[in-house]
């Protein structure tokens, strides 16, 4: 079951409540006696490995390959 706190007794005790939160606990806050917003855990990041997205791009043609070409001398100059 939730707790529900008020938002003036929130702003005392926020240190407890934000480790609550990170234990589990869903911490309701109320703002005179009404609902207004939810303390809740974040949900654990998603670990990305290097790679995970080998082999599902393919250039379809050579006109492509000109897109991965180093630029010319008056391209960089351009640039500048």
């Amino acid at each position: 079951m939730s707790e529900v706190v008020n938002i003036h007794a929130a702003k005392t005790q926020l240190s407890r409540l934000v480790e609550r939160a990170h234990l589990g606990e869903e911490i309701i806050l109320a703002k005179a006696g009404k609902p207004y917003a939810r303390l809740v855990p974040l949900a654990p990041a998603r670990k990305r490995e290097f790679g995970f997205l080998a082999g599902t791009v393919e250039l379809s043609n050579e006109e492509n390959y000109e897109l991965l070409r180093p630029l010319s001398e008056e391209e960089l100059a351009d640039w500048e």
